[in-house]
């Protein structure tokens, strides 16, 4: 999935059609300046939804996806995108360098998944919890945790939660790891295969002789002139 690539070629199509239509409607059809602005912006618009239709459509067919289990992919990763985002403006309201540390690390895990099922969204399904539990899970105890770090008061009961939401957040943070493990296991699969089938080439290549070199069945083909010299 590929939004600005296909973004771009909406566009390649849909602006100069609109650029074409105004001057056409205004100076030759003579419908009026308003009139052919709106006949040139409907045009565009209708361009444009109708390329970006086109382009779900090949894009999930592709990917082996039906057309709804495309566009709730791309919803899911909309919203996980505006949670990351709300995530990271509880950076500076921690208040505590381990925190903010700890926030930047969860954030960057999010932003690698959600980056991984962007470019291809069938990686969704091995990791639906994380979009739809874990993120949530991680915002919510990060609003907790800056809620009541912004507290005047500081009792015995509000530094005991404050300890346990951040040992939860660890907890979290060790758990998005294991989404991102996960969503990279058939790559790495992958990769160990071609590894394999390198290192095997490889040893084949190394027991294979050169096609010139000698062989032990070709001594002795040439007699060696030096013994058969009669030197009496």
């Amino acid at each position: 999935m590929k939004p600005i690539e296909n973004f771009i070629k909406r566009q390649s199509v849909s602006l100069p059609l609109m650029t074409v239509m105004f001057p056409v409607l205004y100076l030759g059809a003579e419908i009026g300046l308003l009139a052919s602005g709106a006949v040139a912006a409907g045009t565009y618009i209708a361009s444009n939804t109708t390329i970006k239709q086109v382009q779900i459509s090949s894009n999930s067919k592709q990917l082996g996806m039906t057309r709804s289990e495309f566009k709730g992919v791309k919803q899911q990763l909309k919203d996980a995108k505006a949670k990351v985002k709300h995530l990271q403006g509880f950076y500076y309201r921690v208040r505590s360098i381990s925190s903010f540390k700890q926030l930047i690390e969860i954030s960057r895990i999010a932003n690698k998944i959600i980056a991984i099922v962007q470019e291809n969204p069938r990686k969704f399904y091995q990791v639906e919890r994380f979009f739809y539990s874990h993120l949530d899970t991680a915002v919510e105890l990060t609003e907790k945790y800056s809620l009541l770090v912004g507290q005047p008061v500081k009792d015995k009961e509000i530094k005991i939660a404050l300890q346990d939401t951040r040992e939860m957040l660890q907890a979290m943070k060790v758990v998005l790891e294991e989404d991102l493990k996960r969503v990279l296991a058939t790559d790495v699969e992958q990769l160990q295969m071609e590894l394999d089938y390198a290192r095997l080439s490889v040893e084949q290549s190394k027991r294979k002789p050169l096609l010139n070199a000698p062989t032990t069945d070709d001594k002795g083909d040439v007699p060696d002139e030096r013994k058969q010299i009669d030197y009496k």
